[in-house]
């Protein structure tokens, strides 16, 4: 099969290129509230897109954008009520907060996104969650972390946005004030104020609070590595002494430090799993072995769809670990367009089960023997 050169295209690339910075702006807003989905592994629409595009070019407001999704949804019974819905409704209401001006450092504020976020998605938007919760987690190897007791969640939540809002960050160098802002805010995270929509409502918050601060958030960091920005803060809040692993915020870190300082550190999924990333030619004769099915499976519990994971395996099926393949490769195969490719693609890249080749060209991409080895095991 022929491998095509042609890179990944981002659906707002050419306004962030723009010299207009509210153009900018705004393309960045949109691209992470998609890319926010990811940690819930939900997909948009390509009406979303297209919604989004007109409001990036000033055709429409951004709450009359907002308005032009949730109509959709309540008016066409056509659309795809699924969590397509959830994914492309939210992502609205994420860029349109992201787009305005006004914040509030406080417990309430932080229960105020919740709540413009998920109103009529949850019935316990913007509610604080009066159960106990555990929650699998990919990176732990199906072990969860600790959360916040159901009986002292508001006295814990109060408590940290005490500690902040009397923090001093006078006197600290960048690699303090990153330090202190990943240990802030893993902590507001392992509360798990809500029932569901925690990391999202936490990363608008999150945003939201280094804009006030002065700090300059417009990138692709968010958009581009949004499990990433969750399995750092699931590490950051896991500990297991039998296993010698201790809580680290050493991943978020470097997730800050790309966000804030512009550096490129890699940010693999892979690398934080507790397993540890095996190497060498070991990997591939065990991998080597995965069906199809297998595949779809590793795949699916590393937080892919169903629909996700089995496009996934159907490509590992074809490629394997010993040949490179391109989004081209990707359309030909799945016999699937340009954005489902890319978005395929990203969704793969981001857990670590593909990553990227250099010297062979733009766009080019092989699966990784050591993540389906770890996730063997």
């Amino acid at each position: 099969m022929a491998i095509n050169n042609e890179p990944l295209k981002d659906p707002f690339e050419e306004y962030k290129k723009e010299k207009d910075p509210t153009r900018q702006e705004r393309a960045y807003a949109w691209s992470t509230a998609i890319g926010l989905q990811a940690v819930d592994a939900l997909e948009t629409s390509e009406y979303l897109i297209n919604v989004a595009n007109r409001n990036i070019s000033g055709e429409i407001t951004v709450s009359e954008a907002q308005a032009l999704v949730e109509s959709y949804y309540k008016t066409d019974r056509k659309a795809e009520k699924t969590r397509t819905e959830e994914a492309d409704v939210v992502s609205s209401r994420i860029a349109s907060l992201l787009s305005q001006n006004g914040f509030v450092f406080s417990p309430g504020y932080y229960l105020h996104i919740h709540e413009k976020l998920f109103s009529g998605i949850y019935k316990h938007a913007g509610k604080i969650r009066d159960y106990n919760i555990t929650k699998k987690e990919w990176v732990l190897d199906g072990d969860t972390v600790i959360y916040g007791g159901a009986s002292e969640l508001r006295a814990t939540l109060e408590y940290d946005f005490s500690q902040e809002r009397e923090f001093d960050y006078s006197g600290l160098s960048m690699d303090g004030i990153i330090k202190h802002l990943a240990r802030f805010i893993s902590r507001l995270w392992q509360i798990h104020v809500f029932g569901e929509g925690n990391t999202r409502t936490t990363a608008v918050f999150f945003i939201m609070y280094l804009r006030s601060k002065g700090l300059n958030v417009t990138n692709d960091i968010f958009a581009k590595n949004a499990w990433y920005f969750r399995n750092s803060m699931v590490r950051a809040n896991y500990t297991n002494l039998k296993k010698g692993i201790h809580e680290t915020t050493e991943y978020l870190e470097l997730f800050l430090r790309n966000l804030l300082l512009g550096e490129n550190n890699p940010l693999q999924n892979r690398t934080m799993h507790i397993s540890g990333l095996l190497k060498g030619q070991a990997a591939v004769n065990s991998a080597q072995e995965i069906s199809e099915e297998q595949a779809a499976r590793i795949l699916a519990d590393s937080g892919l769809t169903r629909k996700t994971a089995e496009n996934g395996a159907k490509l590992f099926s074809e490629f394997r670990f010993d040949r490179l393949f391109s989004r081209s490769d990707v359309m030909s195969v799945l016999a699937i367009s340009h954005t489902p490719a890319t978005l395929l693609l990203t969704k793969l890249n981001t857990i670590g089960s593909t990553e990227s080749v250099n010297g062979f060209g733009k766009g080019k991409y092989r699966f990784n023997p050591a993540f389906f080895s770890n996730s063997e095991k």
